[in-house]
């Protein structure tokens, strides 16, 4: 009886070690109690963030086995692919290197209601994280891999079970919804920019999108941010009467930029769900250790509910003052169709210059910040052949004193190094977003984008 007991313990002990194989630091007695939650958000996020995949690069092995492992995991939730299983391929074209090749794997699960069914709900997740490098100690060269577990294994878990519960109650969906794991989402964004603008036809018919971004540090927070659209943020506060788990705070200070950026761009309502920055972000230390799985399975309680509110309720609405189409100059092409992207300092993502440029010398109206006035203003120009900024002007207007200050920054604009299309200078179009928040801060003065307004 005794010998049966011990043989008994040591076959679960050797099975929950094999479950384990691509942890560090995790003991042996772990899983004993986990609900099958848990066991299987640890499964994802072991398996994604492993030394294995060498941190996920845009472009590399990693990255197509990390889509790999999604594509067949939705499958075997029963989950329709529309790609194939590693993932429908795009490229990427940077200047001075070979084309970047990456992916995005999605997943379809059909609604009922006849009425709705050519309006979709996109839930998105990054797909890749930084790579590695090498760098030198004591004389010595060493790898580090960027395991990336909270950033993103954790919002690709995340995705995964909410797929499989979704996909386990598809009778009550009335709209249809996407699933959708965005590669190259470091490289400026460009899975969720190739879905939106290459990949997907129906792109007018998507009503929402949710983004589920480093879900796993909950003892840093809850946060919801839908770029304060009303709609979004009302079904948020419709479900605190509800008896749930967790709560998400509404944040209307944008915590990083994510894939939820290229949705709001062409004006579909978004809302990113995530705990927020937290120490090990960006950094070699970003393992499974750190992941909070027991707060991951009360998010998801949170986020299902928040998810069937989004797919059986009425459209949310884009509310801004004006929803057209910025129209670029005549003989300017487009941000998008250029070859080569324009560069500003040192980088040719956009919200590179709203950091460094924008922001840094944006002042805040004081007849704003007397009335309250907030939100974002979207800005066209142009970027000649030179790289001067040119033609600015505002296609969504907020308010004129908030309109004139986005204007007067971007037009002084120092050069950026110009664009080229088929190997020669062009002119590009570009608009950007330029937020205006007030919030108080501890000296009880008002701040803008994280400074205190003088």
């Amino acid at each position: 009886m005794v010998k049966r007991f011990f043989l008994a313990a040591a076959c679960l002990l050797l099975t929950t070690a094999l479950s384990a194989q691509f942890r560090t630091g995790s003991s042996a007695y772990d899983d004993l109690y986990d609900s099958e939650t848990v066991h299987a958000f640890k499964e994802h996020v072991s398996y994604l963030s492993s030394a294995a995949l060498e941190g996920r690069k845009a472009g590399s092995e990693g990255e197509r086995e990390a889509a790999e492992y999604v594509g067949r995991t939705l499958e075997k939730y029963g989950i329709d692919l529309i790609s194939p299983v590693t993932g429908q391929e795009f490229g990427i074209a940077r200047e001075g290197t070979d084309t970047l090749t990456s992916r995005n794997v999605v997943a379809f699960i059909p609604g009922w209601d006849k009425s709705l069914n050519d309006r979709y709900i996109v839930i998105g997740a990054r797909l890749d994280n930084l790579g590695m490098d090498t760098f030198t100690q004591n004389g010595e060269s060493v790898r580090r891999i960027f395991y990336g577990a909270n950033g993103n294994a954790s919002g690709l878990a995340m995705l995964l079970e909410l797929a499989s519960r979704l996909s386990t109650n598809r009778v009550l969906l009335r709209r249809n919804v996407l699933f959708v794991a965005f590669g190259a989402s470091q490289e400026t964004l460009a899975g969720s920019w190739y879905f939106l603008n290459r990949s997907f036809s129906d792109v007018a018919h998507i009503d929402a999108m949710i983004n589920l971004d480093m879900l796993g540090t909950a003892e840093h927070g809850f946060y919801a941010y839908s770029s304060s659209n009303e709609d979004l943020d009302r079904i948020v506060r419709a479900l605190q009467g509800e008896l749930l788990p967790v709560q998400p705070q509404i944040t209307v200070d944008e915590p990083y930029s994510s894939d939820h950026r290229a949705f709001y761009d062409q004006e579909i309502p978004s809302i990113l769900f995530t705990t927020g920055r937290y120490p090990e972000h960006g950094t070699g230390r970003d393992s499974y250790d750190i992941v909070d799985f027991d707060g991951m399975e009360k998010e998801l309680e949170y986020i299902y509910n928040y998810t069937m509110s989004l797919c059986n309720g009425p459209r949310p609405l884009f509310r801004q003052d004006s929803t057209k189409n910025p129209t670029p100059a005549s003989d300017a092409i487009s941000w998008s169709d250029c070859d080569v992207k324009p560069v500003f300092l040192t980088s040719s993502d956009p919200s590179f210059f709203l950091e460094k440029w924008v922001y840094q010398y944006l002042k805040y109206p004081k007849y704003a910040v007397d009335n309250g006035i907030q939100g974002r203003v979207l800005v066209d120009f142009v970027i000649d052949e030179e790289g001067n900024v040119k033609d600015v002007k505002v296609s969504r207007s907020i308010h004129t004193a908030l309109d004139e200050e986005a204007v007067r920054v971007i037009s002084a604009s120092p050069k950026w190094r110009p664009g080229r299309h088929r190997g020669k200078k062009v002119k590009v179009a570009l608009t950007i977003p330029v937020d205006f928040r007030l919030e108080k801060n501890s000296k009880g003065g008002f701040g803008i984008n994280g400074k205190r307004i003088k």
